[in-house]
């Protein structure tokens, strides 16, 4: 069945014409407003940023985006109204900025959300023909060996891949930037999808095979057990031995310091404390009537060590006779795993190591491809991209799921237009006619704010003022006493490790190869003592950055979809926002599905 055959249509979305209206009137905006998000923090003193480009004093321009802040969003009828006129924001022979208020209820309006061009994901659900009981039914809890933000994303995705996928008659899904292997060992496990994961990383595909390969013993531990029996063993890791819900992963999603193009989101390193053996013997006290298991699974991680039951397909446990009365699975996916049970035994799951680019030969990659469901969940950088180029040029991926992140390692046509470009023919930004036409550029630090979190900045998770302000600091008594301007090498997380900023100066000077002996304990704290009245300029200023973040992010997922919109055989294209923001700051999927019968 393809996806034009079948009889539900999809929720209709914005044409090209829409688009190129919304995109015009958003670079009428940026034109302004580009200079503060191309500003970099590092350099706030030493270019005098603030002096530069904010005509205001800081403390109006904090108690303007406090007020903001505060007033409801715009109610459904307005999402998506144009301005008849763009408020005066900006000086005309300055630049600089004159009205916050008018600045933040612009950039609000330039939002993907009240922009109106989003479908709703229950719409889409809807559409797509699930049934709402069924996957209550078949849902299964809080993945105990991810962390409650890999949980969410892995869940959410998951349902609509698996929907897309039955309304498309595809059995194969191909997951690039894989990673760890979250979200292919989810579709194959509970849903019985065939998944290759790609990830450039061997490392990570060696681990997704060891964690594959432990999951298939668990599974045939428990597949004789019914579904009974096996909620009886209370498999839940103890309470104490839980992952705390706040912690968070080590490299958190607006940590913005992956650098490898192949592999996931920046906030999806999902780092967990690594516990001892002692946590599976506690779980293997409750399970008195299981066989014993073999000695090397005393060593597995914490990740593996999980509620079965709550984690295992539908019918990994056999169902008692009420349960097969009362458990309701629509036909395709009934078909699909009476056809893959035998499967299961050999691998649904495979992961491979291979670097993907718009010009990657599938059929050299996977030796039994066939019509299949391309996916990726925070693909970094280029990888995004390249997704949904692969996607219109071959003819066996007949449908694009793809979240991605990193926007600060796109590649530009249009930056450092002065320099020696190297010769490259699919660039990261922009993809589409409309963009390439205007020539348009965001520049590094733009892309690198649009990965900041305004959701969770609402929440209360502010931005790190302090350590922004020790290394705007820092660069100053840099350049003063070094003559260097531009440091070619990075600080990194100094500011943790450092308990004054006395100490962050040396570590820090340390770190760069720099003589410490050229600057006194005094001078520093001299430098500390002029610069900290000033800090709240600062900390003004990336607030202006994070509420601008969103209408950076806006033009790269509108360019985006302007692509496919362009694509002679794409039947249907959309933004979905699949993610709560808070949990997941890049929640937004670009979802299309080829015509029916198209070849490539």
């Amino acid at each position: 069945m393809s996806v034009m055959a079948a009889a539900c249509p999809l929720p209709r979305t914005p044409d090209l014409a829409t688009l190129h209206d919304k995109l015009q009137g958003l670079l009428r905006f940026l034109r302004g407003a580009l200079a503060i998000s191309s500003a970099h923090t590092v350099d706030f003193y030493t270019k005098s940023v603030w002096q530069e480009l904010v005509d205001l004093p800081p403390e109006s321009v904090l108690a303007a985006l406090r007020e903001s802040a505060m007033q409801a969003e715009p109610r459904e009828a307005e999402a998506g109204s144009g301005f008849a006129e763009l408020p005066k924001i900006f000086c005309e022979t300055s630049q600089k900025l004159l009205s916050v208020e008018a600045f933040a209820r612009t950039a609000k309006h330039y939002s993907v959300q009240n922009l109106g061009l989003c479908t709703p994901s229950e719409q889409l659900l809807t559409a797509l023909r699930v049934d709402t009981r069924q996957r209550v039914d078949e849902n299964v809890k809080a993945i105990e060996f991810m962390n409650t933000k890999k949980s969410h994303e892995v869940q959410a995705m998951s349902e609509l891949i698996c929907s897309i996928a039955d309304y498309c008659g595809l059995k194969q899904i191909i997951d690039v930037g894989s990673g760890k292997g979250y979200l292919s060992s989810f579709l194959s496990l509970k849903y019985g999808l065939n998944v290759y994961g790609i990830d450039s990383s061997n490392t990570n595909t060696h681990g997704a095979k060891e964690r594959n390969r432990k999951l298939k013993k668990h599974w045939n531990l428990y597949h004789p057990q019914s579904r009974a029996d096996a909620t009886g063993l209370a498999l839940e890791m103890p309470k104490e031995l839980k992952v705390p819900k706040g912690v968070e992963c080590k490299g958190d999603a607006e940590s913005m310091q992956r650098s490898r193009l192949g592999n996931q989101d920046l906030s999806a390193t999902d780092v967990l404390p690594d516990f001892s053996g002692s946590a599976i013997s506690i779980i293997r006290k409750q399970q008195k009537n299981l066989l014993a298991q073999p000695a090397e699974e005393e060593n597995l991680y914490f990740e593996d060590a999980f509620s079965l039951i709550d984690f295992l397909p539908v019918d990994a446990i056999e169902p008692t006779s009420s349960q097969v009365q009362t458990t309701e699975k629509s036909g395709l996916r009934k078909e699909r795993r009476n056809t893959t049970s035998k499967a299961r035994d050999s691998s649904m799951y495979s992961p491979l190591t291979s670097f993907i680019t718009a010009d990657s030969q599938l059929h050299d990659i996977i030796e039994d491809l066939e019509d299949c469901l391309m996916v990726g969940l925070h693909t970094c950088g280029d990888l995004a991209p390249s997704t949904l180029r692969i996607f219109t040029s071959k003819a066996e991926v007949k449908g694009v799921c793809s979240v991605g992140c990193c926007y600060h390692l796109l590649s530009e046509e249009f930056e450092n237009q002065h320099k020696d470009r190297y010769a490259k023919e699919n660039w990261g930004f922009p993809m589409c006619h409309y963009l390439k036409e205007e020539r348009w550029c965001c520049g590094r630090n733009s892309r690198m704010s649009a990965c900041l979190a305004l959701e969770r900045v609402a929440v209360g998770q502010g931005l790190p003022t302090e350590s922004l302000f020790y290394r705007a600091v820092l660069q100053n008594i840099i350049k003063d006493y070094y003559g260097i301007s531009k440091c070619e090498q990075h600080v990194g997380k100094m500011y943790s490790k450092c308990s004054s900023f006395l100490e962050y100066v040396r570590m820090s000077l340390k770190k760069l190869g720099l003589d410490e002996s050229k600057v006194s304990e005094e001078t520093i704290m001299d430098y500390y003592e002029k610069y900290k009245p000033r800090m709240n300029e600062l900390e003004a200023f990336n607030m202006l950055k994070v509420v601008l973040a969103p209408c950076i992010e806006t033009l790269i997922l509108l360019d985006r979809l302007c692509y496919l919109k362009e694509q002679d055989g794409v039947a249907w294209s959309a933004l979905v926002k699949l993610f709560d923001p808070v949990q997941s700051p890049r929640c937004y999927a670009v979802i299309a599905l080829k015509n029916q019968g198209d070849r490539g």
